[in-house]
């Protein structure tokens, strides 16, 4: 039987990685991977993480399994995280959650939540997007329309085009929305355009599905969260997929939580119930370790003190190497590269066709996808002007 199975190829993100990994150019760069990376080029654990886990592994007495929901110190402390500590719907107790593995666990339980809800629910997702939010949410059934989103010519949000494509969603349609640091352009909704999203999301029927991986990488953890919580606050439903594998730097631990906001707290109970029957299917028990971690920084004001004040630093430097990479290639291209500046989190199309990110490749040993999308946090001082040269000899 298993020996009619082909061997299938690399995920293409990853097998890019692999590949410069592999490369023996002392000067290679890779662009590839959405993994935050200091100075170093390392993935650096947050001081308080360490903090917390240092406690943990000297309290810990059990291995025993999580409650069914995962951790509880967790699960409020993501609530009040994405939607901020007075939400009223947290006052209303109109919002439940379940730990997940990671942030694609969160989508699939969303996925799930949805397919039961309405079997024949189309998802709007936007062109480009995260290329795995396809078989995370249609692994379960669920078909697919996708409304423009991303403008080349201008390296923007193209608002009217969305919004023209998003008058044909109904009331029993689903819209996948990227919270904040757009993966894989960095071309954000502004909070006005949130605002007619969310009028066209009242006046039409159909349901938003927030997707928010990035949150305290683009702006701040507050402003990062503005227009999930301006839906939050109009609409009587909201579907939220979270993680922390960013801003907590727990990648490998696979820390996430998927949010129901509901019309009450009936309703929000009933749609945790579902969510766990659903767990239960897919995977069981949710993972402790992460979570545990997270929850003792998020309910720990020493430990969330530090953690923000070291995720700010994050994410000021990653808008330093925005600034820093513009003025570089503008400087030796002659080209406008303003548009750097501009976008919002990890991540930037720098608009070369395939061929010239190729020949980056081919030539210079500089990894970045097909479409140009490269990983801000990839460069650092020791690799910018390398860079910027490549980029420039390519174009």
């Amino acid at each position: 039987m298993l020996e009619k199975l082909e061997r299938l190829p690399a995920d293409t993100i990853l097998g890019l990685a692999a590949a410069c990994r592999a490369d023996p150019n002392p000067d290679r760069v890779d662009l590839t991977i959405g993994i935050y990376m200091d100075e170093q080029g390392v993935c650096p654990v947050f001081g308080a993480v360490r903090e917390a886990q240092r406690a943990l592994v000297a309290e810990e007495v059990t291995k025993a399994y999580m409650p069914p929901a995962g951790d509880e110190a967790f699960n409020l402390g993501m609530q009040r995280l994405v939607l901020g500590a007075d939400s009223p719907v947290l006052r209303d107790r109109r919002v439940g959650s379940v730990q997940a593995p990671g942030g694609c666990g969160a989508l699939r339980i969303g996925a799930e939540i949805i397919r039961a809800a309405a079997p024949d629910a189309r998802v709007w997702v936007s062109d480009p997007t995260w290329p795995v939010h396809f078989p995370l949410l249609g692994s379960v059934g669920l078909s697919f329309e996708t409304y423009r989103y991303y403008d080349p010519a201008s390296h923007g949000v193209d608002f009217d085009a969305m919004a023209q494509d998003l008058k044909k969603a109904v009331a029993g349609d689903v819209v996948l929305l990227h919270g904040c640091c757009h993966n894989p352009c960095g071309a954000d909704l502004s909070l006005e355009q949130w605002g007619v999203i969310a009028a066209m999301a009242e006046r039409q029927g159909f349901t938003p599905f927030i997707d928010i991986a990035y949150q305290g990488l683009g702006d701040g953890l507050e402003q990062d969260a503005a227009g999930l919580r301006l839906m939050a606050d109009r609409l009587p439903e909201l579907i939220i997929a979270a993680s922390c594998s960013k801003n907590m730097g727990l990648y490998r631990e696979r820390t996430g939580a998927a949010l129901f906001i509901c019309r009450d707290e009936a309703n929000a109970q009933a749609l945790v119930s579902q969510a766990l029957v659903a767990a239960r299917r897919i995977y069981s028990m949710p993972p402790a370790h992460g979570a545990l971690l997270a929850g003792r920084v998020l309910s720990s004001e020493t430990l969330a003190v530090s953690w923000r004040t070291e995720l700010e630093a994050m994410c000021q430097r990653i808008n330093g190497l925005r600034s820093g990479l513009r003025q570089k290639l503008e400087k030796k291209s002659g080209r406008d590269f303003g548009f750097i500046e501009r976008e919002k989190g990890m991540f930037s199309f720098l608009g070369l066709s395939p061929e010239q990110a190729l020949r980056l490749r081919r030539e210079y040993s500089v990894y970045m996808l097909d479409s140009s999308r490269i990983n801000v946090a990839g460069v650092n001082a020791g690799n910018i002007d390398y860079l910027a040269d490549a980029v420039t000899a390519v174009l």
